[in-house]
């Protein structure tokens, strides 16, 4: 369940995610927050701006987590993020032994969503992290933010279909 203090974050989340869009990327941003709730890192979808395609929020905070903390600082922080993670990325959190996962809005979501503004599907199937990592705790989408992360993969297309 998606609680009023998860909400503080996933707003930061949203925030990131509005800093990607401004930066010609698509619309995702990431927390990683304690135990305690001290924010330890956070980033912005950085894909095709960096040209990299492992540059998914989620997946850098992974790394992230993985270099600089312990075992069991990892197990019990907090990914906050705008959107679902991707397969790639849900793979990657439960490698590093991330615990629970917060998001704004679904995969189903944003699949339902492409569908709506004719973007064609992509290579991998936009799985639910349970389905990739059974064993990780994860809670949303957050009343409302969807609505805000819609709003922004709207703008994202209508630019994308206007530089077409």
């Amino acid at each position: 369940m998606v609680s009023s203090t998860d909400i503080a974050y996933l707003r930061r989340c949203v925030e990131l995610a509005r800093e990607a869009l401004e930066a010609g990327d698509d619309p995702f941003g990431s927390v990683l927050v304690d135990a305690t709730g001290k924010i330890l890192k956070e980033d912005r979808n950085r894909v095709w701006t960096k040209a990299d395609i492992t540059l998914h929020p989620e997946f850098t905070l992974a790394i992230w987590a993985q270099k600089h903390l312990a075992p069991a600082d990892r197990a019990t922080a907090t990914v906050y993020t705008s959107g679902e993670h991707c397969p790639m990325c849900s793979t990657a959190h439960a490698y590093a032994g991330l615990g629970r996962i917060v998001y704004a809005s679904s995969s189903a979501q944003l699949e339902q969503w492409g569908t709506q503004f004719g973007v064609k599907a992509g290579p991998v199937a936009p799985l639910p992290i349970n389905q990739v990592a059974p064993g990780l705790i994860v809670d949303g989408p957050a009343p409302d933010l969807d609505k805000e992360i819609y709003e922004l993969h709207r703008l994202k297309q209508a630019r994308t279909t206007a530089e077409s």
